[in-house]
């Protein structure tokens, strides 16, 4: 069946419904890959204390009391988001080929930005390093840099169309 002759909407619908499956597939196939990921996760949660992150002000935030304790949860979640990351890429392929809306086509951008991403800094901030709140820090600049990349590209597809 020819992209054309598919509505738009029925189409997007399939690419959602398709990804969500994916989606619950990939995190299945974690639980297998790493049989003991339950009993990681849990130690993970029962590791978090709140932590002073200022000496003078008192502020508190959630914490792995022992930040490297964790390399296996870490790991776990960095495979996820570079397999999630690849999945994107070709679902970004998909979206070319069956000329998903502009919107769509920078979400799914954006989203290969954060996820590829996310497993670089899991790597250099919490395998390599143990440094949390670093971490967290990027984390937030890497959100801001793939909504920057989705605005750039809706600007860019918008100044094309005219």
């Amino acid at each position: 069946m020819s992209s054309q002759k598919v509505p738009n909407r029925r189409r997007d619908g399939i690419l959602s419904a398709v990804t969500a499956g994916a989606f619950l597939v990939l995190v299945g196939s974690m639980f297998i890959i790493h049989p003991n990921l339950i009993d990681k996760i849990v130690n993970f949660f029962n590791d978090i204390k709140l932590v002073n992150v200022l000496d003078q002000n008192n502020i508190m935030l959630p914490a792995p009391a022992s930040v490297a304790l964790h390399v296996d949860a870490y790991s776990a979640v960095q495979q996820f988001s570079i397999a999630w990351g690849v999945f994107l890429v070709a679902m970004l392929v998909v979206r070319f080929a069956v000329n998903s809306p502009t919107d769509k086509k920078a979400e799914n951008i954006s989203d290969i930005i954060f996820w590829f991403g996310a497993a670089y800094l899991i790597q250099t901030w919490l395998i390599n390093s143990a440094k949390w709140f670093e971490f967290w820090a990027m984390i937030l600049i890497l959100l801001g840099i793939s909504l920057i990349v989705r605005a750039a590209y809706l600007a860019a597809a918008g100044s094309m169309r005219k």
